[in-house]
């Protein structure tokens, strides 16, 4: 007997409607029904929820080579997990590219490093771009938690990917500029958020 078919007759056996037991293992109906309808499995906390509720063991549920692959795939989902926030939170971090002395202020013959607030050695166009990149970015990591917070992973992801490519844009326009402090900054952002990004793919082939 597959999966799906187990779970109607437990169900059943209990006179219990879809809502019923969604409700009793907190998740949503619909997410009973893929279940049930044998479109999806559950998590690997769903199973533990539903083996501790009708006093089954988790092999009696699922087959091994299915609870391997569940196992495998809720790792991997917890791993984008942590990619997205580690990620969000690197974005966040942005306003030290504001706030902290990396832009060249000429001086009496002499350079001092200021921060991008009191910078203004260049033009306003350049000033614009500036906190353009560096507020987006911003934005982009806030936006991010806010969606992990409430479990779009899917979406906090898009945003992740979307980040990567202002920080590419961003380093371009520093070095371009010569902000050499400033794109160091974005190179090492860019590079943790690869190294991260690339160790979740090795993970997932």
């Amino acid at each position: 007997m597959e999966f799906h078919e187990k779970l109607q007759e437990l169900r059943k056996k209990r006179n219990m409607t879809q809502e019923e037991l969604a409700e009793a293992l907190y998740v949503s109906r619909t997410a009973v029904s893929k279940w049930e309808s044998g479109r999806g499995y559950p998590s690997i906390d769903s199973l533990k929820e539903l083996s501790a509720f009708f006093q089954i063991s988790i092999d009696d549920l699922l087959s091994g080579n299915v609870l391997l692959s569940i196992a495998e795939k809720d790792n991997h989902c917890k791993m984008q997990r942590t990619y997205c926030f580690l990620a969000s939170m690197i974005d966040v971090s942005s306003f030290m590219l504001i706030i902290l002395p990396l832009y060249p202020k000429a001086v009496g013959g002499y350079v001092y490093s200021i921060s991008l607030i009191d910078y203004a050695e260049t033009g306003k166009q350049y000033l614009f771009l500036y906190w353009t990149i560096y507020l987006a970015l911003i934005i982009i990591g806030i936006a991010s938690l806010i969606l992990l917070k409430y479990q779009k992973e899917k979406s906090a992801q898009i945003l992740s990917d979307i980040s990567i490519g202002c920080d590419v844009m961003g380093l371009v326009f520093m070095v371009v500029c010569r902000e050499t402090y400033a794109a160091v900054f974005l190179v090492i952002m860019l590079a943790v958020k690869i190294m991260m990004k690339d160790r979740i793919h090795d993970h997932k082939i």
